[in-house]
């Protein structure tokens, strides 16, 4: 499948990787992944949009293996070294329509973006700025500087719907990030 796409205003996409470049002669590229779920996101048959988010084409991903915890992809109609070449640098996108739901204390990342963050004394934090680290070890970024463990014992309550994470942090947390004072 390789299609192109002019108007994606009403299509919600996720970032899952970038072509990092091509892999030997047959049109495979090596990825430089975006996502906790590789398996997932880099099977045979997935359509990813290939592209800047707002001018993307669809391609079907006809192999996959993992090589050094990356995927080399191969899409249909990228035949070629030539072929992969173009590809490098590109965004790998997957509507969100298409995701499944997560086990029950799991977030996507993108859905605890802009979550307000306060602790259990209600006093407000900032705001989930970014989500960095694995699927085992995430931490929440809080107004751009505040890194707080994504786990059960500080993060005692995470709620999407009403937009709020609700943390206990140790002792010192806090302190220790808040931004230096020049």
């Amino acid at each position: 499948m390789d299609s192109e796409s002019s108007d994606l205003s009403n299509e919600a996409l996720l970032l899952v990787g970038r072509v990092g470049r091509a892999h030997g002669i047959r049109g495979q590229v090596v990825v430089n992944p975006e996502t906790d779920f590789m398996e997932d996101r880099f099977r045979v048959g997935q359509v990813l949009r290939v592209g800047p988010a707002e001018r993307t084409r669809a391609y079907e991903i006809r192999e996959v293996r993992f090589q050094q915890g990356r995927p080399i992809v191969q899409f249909a109609g990228i035949e070629t070294m030539n072929d992969a070449e173009t590809l490098a640098g590109a965004e790998l996108w997957l509507p969100e329509a298409g995701l499944a739901p997560l086990p029950e204390g799991t977030f996507y990342r993108h859905d605890l973006l802009g979550c307000e963050v306060q602790d259990t004394h209600g006093a407000a934090l900032g705001r989930v700025t970014g989500v960095e680290g694995s699927l085992d070890r995430s931490y929440l970024v809080v107004d751009g500087h505040m890194m707080i463990p994504l786990v059960g014992g500080i993060c005692v309550a995470v709620d999407i719907a009403g937009r709020r994470v609700t943390v206990d942090p140790p002792e010192g947390l806090v302190d220790l990030n808040r931004p230096s004072e020049s």
